[in-house]
């Protein structure tokens, strides 16, 4: 997933001053190496997945690079793989000697070929892009994170605690590599998703926001049927599937979730209302983030699909099926119905609630499991605020540091169901228009890696000393 939610927030214009990242030229070259030779490896689920494969050269990398043999592991399980490289540190960790973790994945969505224009697995650059699946969700910033562990061994230093990458190898399907992972590290400080978080340029290129993911929103889907003895079409009688279903989703569009706050989202609506250039909506921001059940501000923030989803649980239908033939009456009608549940509020609260809202008996409301667990917000840790303020703002002055809420799933939701804080802080900046993850020709801007390198070894320095 490459979701900052950073977007999601703003009609936000701030100009800010630039600051040189610091230049390591080896470490960059293997960055774009890595990248290149990454984007090639078809991690795809399903036949001809090479995720065991790429974990394998990453392996390889990392070992070349003064990692012990024995601290790198790569796991197969089913049709992929995930990698386990553990950066042993000295113990000394001043505030305990947890290990820190580092998350991220190495499968990306399917791309088929004939729909793009050029070959998604073949890396292209063009433009100052790099372009290919991957380029972005996620192999960009796996490659720069790789070059920086590498270049830290190869500076000798020693951190005071472990740090522990994980990459998965399903987070864009299954994520059975992920629940692996997290059963076997969840005695943690805390976790770095690089697959999450990152920074906001406006379309002439100036920095406008940095979003720090503390939080994500339960995906989740379910299943609203009625089920009829049918007939003949001739003889139409009541009830009708189809028009019980109708009637079912019309209440359910019609229903109001309640709003909802937490620690991510208050500092997140107040920062953002410093920065909106609608006085009204930077108004209603302040009011929600102080007051949830304050009806008209919430009322003004979700006439806005960009802000809705930051404002508690949305439920919306999306896909419907119905019948069995043009000359009879439906003997099952069913509908899709996908929600994005607000940290602490779990999936079997909200089946209840469609039940409430369809107010029908003969509507069954059922689960579709998707492997999702729920998890709450990770606190705002001010270790991590600062340093993350501090690497940000050595590139760009005064950007706003804003913890954001991602409406998609991470691998972070399981760690933090197992207790282990996450936080998404991928340091890429980019301009909505250059977003095409998951999409054709996915592209990620060069200039990104340098920075990047620079940005990771002040966050991780920093944690592990």
């Amino acid at each position: 997933m490459r979701v900052s939610g950073v977007s999601a927030l703003l009609g936000l214009a701030l100009i800010a001053g630039t600051a040189q990242a610091q230049s390591n030229p080896q470490a960059e070259a293997q960055a774009l190496d890595l990248l290149k030779r990454g984007i090639a490896f078809r991690t795809v689920a399903g036949a001809g997945n090479q995720t065991f494969d790429y974990a394998t050269y990453l392996k390889g990398v990392l070992v070349a690079g003064g990692f012990a043999n024995d601290d790198v592991r790569v796991e197969r399980l089913g049709d992929t793989a995930y990698l386990v490289a553990r950066y042993r540190g000295t113990g000394k960790a001043a505030n305990g000697a947890k290990p820190i973790l580092i998350s991220g994945h190495m499968d990306v969505v399917e791309a088929k070929p004939a729909d793009w224009e050029r070959d998604p697995f073949t890396p292209i650059i063009e433009n100052g892009y790099i372009f290919g699946r991957g380029a972005s969700d996620m192999k960009y910033d796996l490659s720069t994170l790789t070059a920086t562990l590498v270049q830290l061994k190869r500076e000798g230093f020693k951190p005071g605690r472990d740090i522990v990458l994980l990459l998965s190898g399903d987070e864009e399907t299954a994520m059975k590599t992920t629940a692996a992972l997290a059963d076997q590290y969840h005695d943690a400080e805390l976790l770095l998703n690089i697959d999450g978080g990152g920074g906001e340029l406006d379309e002439s290129g100036k920095p406008v926001i940095f979003g720090l993911q503390g939080a994500e929103k339960t995906y989740g889907d379910y299943e609203l049927s009625v089920t009829n003895p049918g007939g003949h079409s001739s003889a139409p009688r009541k009830p009708n599937a189809i028009y019980q279903l109708a009637r079912a989703l019309e209440r359910l569009g019609d229903h109001e979730f309640p709003g909802q706050v937490n620690e991510v989202t208050k500092a997140s609506w107040r920062a953002s209302a410093a920065q909106a250039k609608d006085p009204k909506i930077a108004e209603a921001m302040r009011r929600f983030a102080a007051n949830p059940n304050d009806l008209e501000a919430r009322a003004a923030l979700r006439a806005d699909p960009g802000l809705i989803g930051q404002t508690g649980t949305t439920c919306v239908a999306t896909m419907v099926a119905a019948g069995h033939a043009p000359n009879a009456l439906p003997q099952r009608a069913t509908a899709t119905v996908n929600c994005r549940i607000f940290p602490g509020t779990s999936v079997e609260q909200i089946q209840a609630r469609l039940s409430e809202v369809v107010a029908d008996p003969e509507v069954k409301v059922r689960y579709i499991d998707s492997g999702t667990v729920a998890s709450d917000a990770s606190p705002m840790r001010a270790d991590l605020m600062q340093l993350v303020t501090r690497a940000v703002h050595a590139r760009f002055k005064d950007v706003p540091i804003v913890p954001v809420m991602a409406a998609g799933a991470s691998d972070s939701m399981w760690f933090r169901a197992r207790g282990v804080p996450s936080y998404g802080v991928s340091p890429i900046f980019m301009k909505s228009s250059d977003s095409f993850s998951h999409g054709l020709n996915e592209r990620t801007p060069l200039s990104e890696i340098t920075p990047s390198i620079t940005y990771y070894k002040t966050l991780l320095t920093g944690l592990a000393k």
